[in-house]
């Protein structure tokens, strides 16, 4: 590549380039990085609009070269229903660190759904108990899908059980995991239940009410709160924030956003209740899980550096293989 040639990259691009392992690893090593403090703090910003809303969310981090990568995502929840769009649309533009020179421009719903996977299996690898055997998946959409196949790179699942408002998209997710997994996966129409039986639950839905209460989840749970990424969307009851151990991704993130910020409004939770970030876990600065009997809530909002380390990746790897279309935007 010429220094004036950007890489465009599309969804299908970005799939194909790393494996689950790969996006795993990446995405550890950003949160190391940022545990260790060794990170370009992570920024966001928020526009909301009618239906739905765009958020921008960028960093920078010293890989083995420096990069800077921004993320503009569109998150419309009723796009499939009244356009037959997919609900997030976005693009990811990654730059050299060092100089600024634009490097690639790649779809980011590939970007957000793996990364934010990835994120997932990094906790449950920490978090969840090493003898989890049974996965609930609460929302059955893209996200569902790929937070089952991280979290089985990292445990041994045996079961899953799938649940949706939507019961054939439900359906349609249990054949495909069991397909793909080759474990068997139920769908089931009531979601506590499910909970009550499982060691690991995932909950990436577009709630705005809460889906868990402190009822509703056994000792020893490892709860992966993925859907709350504005301060509008709900999945966890503040009382069961307060009975869990809060492991959050970026703790000023969550405190305007995620399941964190609803359990703070509702007076509860204070930030000196959040255990710690999973960076500092990662590297080694914070404990993980400390007995098979804690309830862990993992509020997991969205961390620009997991886009970078991902973009970063998916670039150097397009590049070595020839992927991608190469643009001159000075031509």
């Amino acid at each position: 590549m010429s220094p004036e040639e950007i890489l465009v990259l599309t969804s299908r691009d970005v799939a194909s380039l790393l494996t689950m392992d790969e996006w795993i690893a990446v995405v550890e090593r950003a949160f190391r990085l940022h545990g260790e403090g060794k990170a370009t703090p992570p920024a966001v910003l928020g526009v909301h609009g009618a239906g739905g809303g765009f958020h921008v969310k960028a960093g920078g981090l010293d890989l083995d070269r420096k990069y800077f990568a921004a993320k503009v995502n569109a998150n419309f929840p009723e796009n499939t229903v009244r356009f037959g769009l997919p609900t997030i649309q976005g693009v990811v533009i990654l730059c050299d660190g060092e100089n600024g020179t634009p490097l690639a421009v790649m779809d980011s719903r590939e970007v957000t759904s793996l990364r934010t996977a990835a994120a997932t299996a990094v906790a449950a690898k920490l978090l969840a108990r090493p003898d989890s055997r049974t996965l609930a998946v609460c929302g059955c959409g893209v996200q569902g899908r790929v937070q089952a196949q991280a979290i089985a790179s990292v445990r041994r699942l045996e079961s899953i059980l799938a649940y949706d408002n939507n019961q054939e998209r439900a359906r349609q997710l249990s054949r495909t995991l069991a397909d793909d997994l080759h474990i068997p996966v139920t769908h089931v129409s009531d979601l506590v239940p499910a909970v009550l039986q499982s060691d690991i639950c995932v909950t990436c839905t577009t709630s705005r009410q809460p889906l868990l209460g402190p009822g509703d989840v056994r000792p020893g749970t490892f709860i992966a709160a993925i859907g709350a990424d504005n301060p509008e969307k709900h999945e966890i009851h503040p009382a069961l924030m307060k009975k869990s151990k809060i492991v959050v991704d970026i703790l000023e993130q969550c405190a305007k956003m995620g399941d964190l910020h609803h359990a703070m409004q509702a007076g509860i939770v204070g930030r000196e209740d959040v255990h710690g970030e999973l960076g500092e876990i990662v590297a080694g600065k914070k404990p993980g899980r400390e007995s098979n009997d804690e309830i862990i809530v993992f509020d997991s909002t969205g961390m620009a550096l997991q886009d970078v380390a991902a973009a970063a990746a998916v670039f150097e790897r397009a590049r070595r293989q020839g992927a991608g279309v190469r643009f001159d935007f000075a031509a």
